[in-house]
């Protein structure tokens, strides 16, 4: 396997931004984190083929070991061999859990980058390939929904905000994110989104894909973490330096984290610079997609993410 490749720096306007997805388009869903439910993900691929997309499956999406969708080996094959094959135009993440980790450092980067870039989606623990894509193949990459969790899963269909969002996020440009408070306010922000679920950045510190925010705009959310420990996190990516330089912030959804917002403000008000919450991105009802690594903006007017945004060089 190839070694990491030395961190690619968030150009001014961000990573490379795939191509749109087309009706007709082949997708592959792999599973290279937790196992998913068999019924719950039958239920999203309908979801997807409805969209008029064309479905596969990894060959071991529904293999198990303990709390993995099996082997390390098995789970970085499929998503390997879906990214190169030449007719998938985008991989699908079945669901998070853990495993993202395992499995970045089987994966052969050189045959991953020939291939070409293409969509990647997916959230919570797939927060480390997000990472890992961004530095080894200069990608931007959507943080969003996945086939076998419930926004997209659940028996009564999709949950509405989510599916036109993530729709739209596949095929065109979708609306911007709007949140509920502004924690800072500041003039408005363009420049690369970067980040994800919180515990996953945390984690990636001293790895070659952990968490670089200068110049750019970070995203965090989180769920089932205890103010406490959204402080340790935070901490940690602030004496890690992996907080230095950054132009703002945009907070999704924390749920089941108790009151998070006085840690939140405690710890990122200091930096000075816009920090916007209540974004309903990660683990919430709705769950809205944000494009990874492409050129965004927020607005601490307005209280919104906009993402995938095009401005002149010179402007940023």
């Amino acid at each position: 396997m190839s070694e990491p490749a030395t961190s690619i720096p968030v150009p001014p306007g961000g990573l490379v931004v795939p191509p749109r997805l087309r009706p007709g388009d082949v997708v592959a869903v792999v599973a290279p984190c937790g196992p998913p439910d068999e019924v719950r993900l039958a239920r999203g691929v309908r979801v997807l083929r409805d969209m008029g997309l064309e479905v596969v499956t990894g060959p071991h999406v529904f293999d198990r070991d303990r709390y993995l969708a099996g082997s390390d080996a098995a789970r970085a094959a499929d998503l390997q061999e879906a990214w190169c094959d030449p007719a998938v135009a985008a991989v699908l993440c079945a669901r998070g859990g853990y495993g993202a980790t395992r499995i970045v450092g089987l994966l052969d980067w050189d045959a991953m980058r020939a291939a070409g870039p293409k969509t990647l989606a997916g959230s919570s623990d797939v927060t480390a390939l997000h990472r890992a894509f961004a530095v080894e193949l200069g990608v931007a990459s959507w943080f969003g929904p996945m086939p076998a969790c419930s926004t997209v899963s659940d028996p009564g269909g999709p949950e509405p905000r989510t599916f036109e969002h993530f729709t739209a996020a596949l095929f065109g440009t979708p609306e911007p994110v709007t949140g509920d408070r502004v924690i800072v306010s500041g003039d408005r922000v363009v420049a690369p989104v970067v980040g994800g679920n919180l515990t996953l950045l945390a984690a990636l510190c001293g790895t070659p894909y952990r968490l670089r925010a200068r110049g750019a705009i970070v995203l965090l959310e989180d769920v089932g973490e205890a103010p406490y420990r959204i402080d340790r996190m935070l901490t940690q990516l602030l004496e890690s330096g992996a907080l230095d330089g950054a132009a703002g912030f945009a907070l999704g959804s924390w749920v089941s984290c108790g009151d998070p917002y006085p840690t939140l403000e405690e710890r990122l008000a200091p930096l000075g610079v816009p920090v916007i919450a209540g974004l309903p991105v990660g683990h919430g009802t709705p769950q809205l997609s944000v494009l990874l690594g492409a050129l965004g903006a927020i607005d601490a007017q307005s209280c919104s993410l906009t993402g995938s945004i095009t401005v002149p060089m010179e402007a940023v």
